[in-house]
């Protein structure tokens, strides 16, 4: 079983302006550990969410599309309101935010609680976003991503970082390379990646960024430029995906990240070994099936991933 930890909230996403002039927005479910959640769900795998959800009507939007994409919530729904993303689009349908989550639902955890959300059956602990920023939550979720690892489960994070939200960035920073040395698959998209090694090439970036992380399987994502990859001794390159008409990027690096997981899962690499022996055709598979799954998400408005029939993945 996939067990994922970090924020849900509800992306305001801007739409077409009124006659008036006035900007719209549409409600999404998101937040990126919620969407890989849901992506990975939607193609056919064991998948609990253990992260709080608010009990408000907007909670209630969140919590059915989970169940709806066949996740299992284990923790409870919370008094507190739902985190908040106001997204606007802006060229080429690339999202900025602002967030509101100072004391919402998903923010509600502590160390002892997540040990009792971890499902006995976890194979694969996946942990990321804005949950890693800072406060007494951040510091639960890292603490339970080392006893994950101590007790030899397979551990995965994508920090997906959100400059706009972090107070304090040396703290932040040595966060995720404490977590990075216990995390066996990671995913950084290449502005995650120049923003925690700044002021020097993007290979420069990649290379400091692999020697400090001790990942078994490591991603780098590049947009439209697609993915490079390393397992072991093997490196590959992929392009993208071609989206046939782009509609936003919302949820793309989430649902790259699902698909990582979900073949994890189906090929049964749920250990370190097995992901260190991962071949260069093997590499080539997972990441262009990878690249498929976040193309036909960047189709469709917010974070809406395929399912296991839209990959053409047989059982």
């Amino acid at each position: 079983m996939l067990a994922v930890g970090g924020e849900n909230l509800i992306d305001l996403v801007s739409g077409s302006p009124t006659g008036n002039g006035l900007p719209t927005y549409v409600a999404n479910p998101g937040g990126a550990p919620f969407n890989a959640a849901m992506a990975a769900g939607r193609q056919g795998h064991d998948v609990a969410y253990m992260t709080p959800i608010s009990s408000d009507a907007l909670g209630d939007l969140l919590a059915d599309r989970l169940v709806e994409s066949g996740v299992t919530i284990t923790a409870p729904r919370v008094s507190q309101p739902t985190s908040l993303a106001v997204v606007s689009l802006g060229a080429e349908g690339v999202p900025g935010y602002a967030f509101h989550r100072n004391g919402t639902a998903e923010r509600q955890v502590t160390r002892d609680q997540l040990d009792s959300w971890l499902p006995p059956a976890t194979n694969i602990l996946h942990v990321g976003g804005l949950a890693l920023i800072d406060g007494p939550d951040a510091d639960a979720w890292e603490g339970c991503f080392a006893d994950c690892k101590a007790r030899g489960l397979l551990t995965a994070m994508d920090p997906n970082v959100r400059p706009v939200l972090i107070p304090e960035r040396d703290p932040y920073v040595a966060r995720l390379k404490r977590m990075m040395q216990q995390v066996d698959i990671f995913k950084l998209s290449d502005e995650d990646l120049l923003w925690l090694y700044p002021d020097r090439s993007l290979e420069q970036a990649l290379a400091d960024c692999r020697a400090d992380c001790g990942a078994a399987l490591f991603v780098l994502t590049m947009g439209p430029d697609g993915a490079h990859g390393f397992a072991g001794a093997v490196e590959m390159r992929v392009p993208s995906a071609p989206v046939a008409q782009m509609v936003d990027t919302v949820g793309a690096g989430d649902t790259f990240m699902a698909s990582i997981l979900a073949w994890v899962i189906e090929t049964g690499r749920t250990g370190r070994a097995a992901l260190e022996d991962i071949s260069s055709d093997d590499l080539r598979t997972v990441l262009q099936r990878a690249a498929l799954a976040a193309a036909i998400n960047c189709g469709r408005q917010g974070c809406n991933p395929p399912t296991r029939a839209e990959l053409g993945i047989q059982d």
